[in-house]
């Protein structure tokens, strides 16, 4: 049972121009951990318009680098506590 529940934000920003899209993932969170992944889609102009493709693509893309991030970000603070390399094993 989970007693203490936390709550942490992604907002997702999309911004497309000249059949480019480009999406932000920020992550908000109570420590104040602010770690933004970008992702970028572009149609060929020989591709029909479809403009929900490019967002969900680009949202894939800015997500996985923020998980990246994260991710990332995690190693460091293990690595910073116990004061050595941190062995990943998969």
């Amino acid at each position: 049972m989970m007693t203490d529940m936390k709550r942490w934000q992604v907002d997702i920003f999309i911004d497309e121009h000249d059949a480019k899209t480009r999406a932000e993932a920020r992550l908000i969170n109570p420590d104040h951990t602010h770690l933004v992944g970008v992702g970028p889609a572009r149609r060929k102009p020989v591709d029909p318009t479809v403009p929900e493709v490019g967002d969900e693509l680009a949202v894939s893309r800015a997500l996985a680098r923020l998980a990246h991030q994260l991710f990332d970000s995690a190693v460091d603070d293990v690595q910073a506590i116990n004061k050595s390399p941190l062995r990943l094993d998969s």
